[in-house]
């Protein structure tokens, strides 16, 4: 306990010490970004001592939530910041200031409207990172139109699946990103597009769909992205002005699909109130208030990582985004936080993991970084302690979130002593609560046990779109949404991620939680990455499968690794299956897709 007080009271020392060096001009930043949210009176710290008795927290603040809409917060940073960076992104050889980039803003929001679209319709994207990407979502907000963010990766089929759920008026795409012909793709499920006028699309699949916009090369039946800049003319000035006086910051902002780990993709609806306020306080734990933010973004724009954490720190905080490559690319990351001096850097895992492959990555500054956040998928600790090391990251963080809540919900303090930092996944963010339920008995669980984390507050989306009993199965009445997710709470308030409920494997009626096995794979020199999954057995009803990527050269046996489990995992952790692999099943977001990997091994082992 003692040691504990102390490794907290010191982490606060460093942290407070830290904003003093920093933040040379405290009066400067009260008046930059107003009293309230200044960091004289933002003192968020670790809990120095024991705060629950039971798995249930409350995360408290003097900051209170933002009311305004997306497009108010711009025009306010750019009013503050004009001639500060506001993108970059590298590979388009594009800059734009604050000043630049909220005018061409307001000139798509206005063509958008002369084109025919209106507040409450459907706009789609569906490509890679670009700086139209990022565009379109900010002239979306001001115009009032709910921006649909589309998996790039998605085929016809998908594509017709995620427009008709939604009803999407309008469809944005560049014409092509790799193998991804994205206007062919259309033409498969509207052959009709290639025979419209601009703007008159009538589809008989497509009912919905009028307009399709390109980021490039102009096909038949659609606008290009110049035409609808060219529309906005005085009057849509004026109409989109005017539209700002009926615009809410509960409106909604965006319909993001869920990224499809356990199956079917759901539609989730945000608002402008859920995703600035989720972004202000993620920034205002990681000191985004009180340094200059410069953030590499390896996540995709069309992801709740990217788009929230991302984009939505600009409005905030008057950050800099810094997009290396329309794709992850773990070169072109490091090559941006070297020439670009960045100071934040957020992704998953795997995108870490191929970064810190790279074999000549001692040659590239990271001098520059000092915080981000590291999600989306279980965090191996030998990861972890690579990027504070050698990627020099020392006040890197843990998040837990997801696309229903927003973002992020636990956070981690970029000021914490390690063993916090590697073992949990943060700590809850103001104005949320959490609590962790036994599912047997639908009460709150007791510390340390393991239960399904349910969230409640401001950042619980309002549904899924067009699915009332998918909604009400995910939010009860009486306002806490279930994560499907399984984890434990301990008596500071920390949040420790077991695994998915869908996830866990049941061996004999022994409850056996992945995560935990593949921490421990993860420490072996051989080992790259682990990922264990259940798969079916006639006996047991399944058995453990682990599935490895392996160090260049490596070889490793079943028989090896059940040496090296054996004393240190229960007998019935211990994998039966040992199966080495160059890759796993992924969402472009850099998730893995369990569900397929737990296929493709009961296909590959013949069961």
């Amino acid at each position: 306990m003692v040691s504990r007080i102390f490794h907290h009271w010191f982490a606060r020392k460093v942290f407070l010490e830290t904003k003093r060096n920093l933040q040379p001009d405290k009066i400067q930043l009260n008046k930059t970004y107003g009293v309230q949210q200044s960091c004289t009176f933002h003192n968020e710290s670790p809990p120095l001592r024991p705060i629950l008795t039971t798995s249930y927290v409350h995360g408290t603040s003097n900051i209170p939530l933002i009311g305004k809409t997306v497009g108010q917060c711009l025009e306010e940073t750019t009013n503050k910041f004009p001639d500060r960076e506001a993108a970059v992104f590298v590979w388009e050889g594009i800059r734009k200031t604050y000043a630049e980039f909220n005018k061409e803003v307001d000139t798509l929001a206005a063509g958008l409207l002369a084109i025919g679209l209106m507040k409450g319709d459907r706009l789609g994207v569906w490509g890679p990172n670009s700086y139209g990407w990022l565009l379109f979502q900010f002239a979306t907000a001001k115009a009032g139109i709910i921006l649909v963010t589309i998996n790039p990766a998605y085929q016809s089929q998908e594509l017709e699946n995620a427009l008709r759920k939604v009803g999407c008026k309008a469809l944005v795409f560049p014409n092509e990103f790799k193998t991804q012909k994205y206007y062919e793709l259309l033409m498969n499920v509207c052959p009709e597009v290639e025979q419209s006028s601009a703007g008159g699309i009538n589809s008989a699949r497509l009912p919905e769909l009028r307009t399709v916009i390109m980021l490039d090369n102009r096909q038949p039946g659609t606008f290009h992205l110049d035409e609808v800049m060219l529309a906005g003319s005085t009057s849509y000035v004026q109409q989109l002005q005017e539209l700002q006086k009926t615009m809410s910051f509960d409106d909604p902002i965006n319909i993001q699909f869920t990224s499809g780990t356990s199956g079917m993709p759901k539609a989730v609806i945000l608002t402008h109130f859920t995703m600035l306020n989720n972004a202000a306080l993620a920034g205002f734990r990681l000191g985004y208030n009180w340094r200059v933010t410069r953030i590499c973004l390896l996540a995709p724009m069309y992801h709740c990582f990217g788009t929230v954490l991302g984009c939505m720190t600009m409005p905030i905080f008057g950050s800099t985004i810094v997009y290396s490559s329309p794709s992850f690319d773990g070169r072109a990351a490091l090559e941006a936080i070297s020439k670009e001096k960045c100071t934040s850097i957020c992704g998953t895992p795997t995108m870490f993991i191929e970064m810190l492959s790279q074999p000549d990555i001692s040659k590239f500054d990271l001098s520059s970084l000092q915080t981000g956040i590291i999600s989306a998928s279980p965090v191996p600790k030998e990861i972890f302690k690579k990027v504070m090391t050698e990627m020099h990251c020392h006040e890197l963080t843990v998040a837990y979130g997801i696309t229903e809540t927003s973002g992020v919900t636990f956070l981690g303090f970029p000021f914490e002593d390690l063993e916090r930092k590697i073992e949990t996944v943060g700590y809850i963010l103001p104005h949320i609560q959490a609590k962790v339920v036994d599912t047997s008995t639908g009460h709150v669980a007791p510390l340390n046990t393991s239960g399904e984390i349910y969230i409640r507050g401001y950042c619980v989306m309002l549904g899924y779109w067009g699915d009332l009993e998918k909604t009400k199965e995910a939010i009860a009445p009486d306002g806490w949404y279930k994560t499907g997710d399984l984890g434990t709470m301990d008596e500071y308030g920390y949040l420790r991620i077991v695994g998915r409920c869908s996830d866990m494997i049941i061996r004999g009626g022994q409850n056996i939680y992945p995560a935990e096995i593949e921490q421990f794979l993860h420490k072996h020199p051989k080992i790259q990455e682990a990922q264990v999954v259940g798969v079916k057995d006639k006996r047991m009803g399944e058995e453990v499968c682990a599935c490895l990527r392996l160090n260049e050269g490596q070889v490793v046996t079943t028989d090896e690794i059940k040496s090296v489990c054996k004393g240190q995992l229960s007998h019935f952790k211990i994998p039966k299956y040992v199966v080495t692999v160059n890759s796993y099943p992924m969402t472009t977001s850099g998730k893995i897709q369990k569900y397929l990997l737990k296929k493709e091994m009961e296909k590959h082992l013949g069961l």
